[in-house]
């Protein structure tokens, strides 16, 4: 049976771990000191899973590859340029008796992947819990889509991102949706969760994310309600809302 572990680098970041036993496989190393922290002595890395070129995510790739000459699965991208596999839209990574699906999922960054076996999804900086990442590279209608197709999967599904921003992102989404009562329960459960262990309020389920993020939920009334309101104008179109609500965020202080 796979394991999943999650260590915590840098300010807010996890880098999540599967093994069975001492066969570990890492997803997104953006510390690799943090990795050899976080393994037991007998541990081996098989391999690593990259979703994008971010620093934070890919730091750590070269000295594991150096220390286990493991393998490393990563979009074709050069600017992940330590890599055995490029992976892409419909590929597939076999690990630790497992087939992951590999998913395109620009909007954060244009070569952003992700990857998907029940009942885990890592999907990097593309969702979030309660948010999703920013648009450094893709557009708003990119980043909608890319939601989208990650919403279609079950509702057991384990959001695995890479950021603790669910309590400010909670913030956001109240602010959006204020009379949301799963997102109300919800909110008021992440202080208990981060003050007991495992201190993160991550994975979350994806039918957590289905009812309370706002980004998942463009097309319900009140969300759209609110977005018209903050824009002051009517927005029919979906992707026209998306951007309201990603602008929104951007400069949300609260």
């Amino acid at each position: 049976m796979i394991t999943l572990t999650a260590l915590p680098a840098f300010t807010d970041n996890y880098i999540w771990m599967l093994h069975v036993g001492d066969r570990y496989w890492v997803v997104d190393p953006g510390d690799g000191d943090a990795v050899l922290r976080g393994l037991p002595r007998a541990a081996q890395v098989e391999g690593i899973l990259v979703t994008h070129h971010h620093p934070d995510h890919i730091g750590g790739v070269e000295s594991l590859v150096r220390r286990f000459g493991c393998a490393v699965f990563a979009p074709d991208d050069p600017r992940i340029p330590v890599a055995t596999h490029r992976v892409a839209e419909g590929g597939a990574v076999d690990l630790l008796g497992t087939r992951f699906a590999v998913l395109h999922v620009p909007g954060h960054t244009s070569s952003h992947v992700a990857y998907y076996a029940a009942p885990w999804l890592f999907c990097g900086d593309t969702l979030f819990s309660l948010g999703c990442g920013r648009l450094f590279e893709g557009s708003p209608a990119q980043m909608r889509h890319s939601l989208e197709r990650l919403a279609d999967f079950p509702g057991d599904t384990l959001v695995c991102c890479t950021h603790e921003y669910t309590q400010s992102n909670a913030r956001f989404a109240l602010t959006v949706d204020p009379q949301n009562a799963h997102l109300q329960s919800l909110a008021n459960s992440l202080g208990d969760r981060l003050r007991q262990p495992p201190y993160r309020t991550l994975p979350s389920t994806l039918r957590d994310e289905l009812a309370c993020n706002p980004f998942l939920r463009i097309r319900d009334s009140a969300v759209r309600t609110a977005l018209e309101v903050h824009a002051g104008r009517m927005l029919p179109d979906c992707d026209e809302r998306f951007a309201v609500l990603r602008a929104w965020k951007d400069g949300f202080r609260g």
